[in-house]
């Protein structure tokens, strides 16, 4: 395996990217979630694109623009379309991939869904795809968490018996209970992100694996979308599959999570 910096045209910027080479004709794109740097928080890409490729497929990674090394304004994951085609590109006519699977986690699995059709990406691994809505003030942007994630959160908390000592004396804060057990009872439907994802996901023409840490908060808000009327549909799409670790890990940060990602990425690849 070698490791290559390279510099990738999209639009009038310059994406900074990293490649990890291989014998395989099936490469891995991955795409950063939130601000991070292509490297992954803890250097957790990085390691990834190296287990990856010493597998025999070859890995791309690089930074969105105006994040890390790469030019140009970092607007958000929903405006990240060109960046996705540049490298998606890059690796066809550049290291002649013929096939491409795509990995994101949290809005970049979301982003994955939304554009990866559209640069021609022939499978999806989406991990804790965001559908979180947000609410913008002048100086904050809080997140607006679905009521089923809550109700999710809550359930495990009281099937804690640590949870009943921790109230009995004094630990938990009822203010913040009683506030949160009135946001988890509340009816909602789901946010125009959601309908959104929904959308892009029945259009899906490729496979696709949703993985899911399911004692994280994004997960959670997924899935409560994803169990909802208006996903009905989309659970029902041969092509599309769920799994689920019980983990709060939202970064698969532990050894165990690292190697349950590292396994069905590689099987992803393998069946492409």
């Amino acid at each position: 395996m070698t490791r290559r910096f390279h510099h990738i045209a999209c639009a009038e910027d310059t994406l900074a990217a990293t490649f990890d080479s291989a014998p395989g004709t099936t490469a891995l794109l991955i795409v950063s979630g939130g601000n991070e740097i292509r490297s992954g928080a803890h250097g957790g890409m990085a390691q990834l694109a190296s287990r990856i490729a010493a597998q025999g497929f070859p890995v791309l990674r690089y930074d969105r623009r105006g994040i890390g090394e790469s030019t140009g304004e970092n607007q958000g994951f929903l405006n990240s379309a060109a960046e996705i085609s540049a490298a998606a590109e890059f690796l066809r006519l550049e290291e002649k991939a013929q096939n491409i699977v795509a990995f994101g986690n949290c809005d970049a699995a979301t982003a994955l869904a939304l554009f990866g059709p559209a640069a021609g990406i022939d499978g999806y691994i989406l991990a804790n795809p965001w559908v979180i809505e947000t609410e913008r003030t002048s100086d904050t942007q809080e997140p607006t968490i679905s009521s089923g994630a809550i109700r999710a959160r809550y359930w495990d908390r009281i099937r804690n018996p640590r949870s009943v000592i921790d109230l009995l004396t004094g630990k938990i804060d009822i203010k913040k209970l009683l506030k949160g057990l009135r946001q988890a009872a509340r009816s909602e439907d789901n946010g125009a992100l959601s309908l959104q994802l929904r959308d892009a996901l029945s259009t899906l023409e490729n496979s696709a694996d949703i993985l899911l840490a399911k004692r994280d908060t994004t997960a959670r808000a997924f899935l409560a979308a994803w169990n909802s009327a208006d996903f009905t549909a989309v659970r029902g799409k041969a092509s599309i599959k769920v799994e689920t670790l019980d983990s709060a890990s939202h970064s698969f940060a532990d050894r165990d999570a690292k190697q349950w990602l590292t396994d069905r990425i590689l099987q992803a690849l393998r069946s492409a």
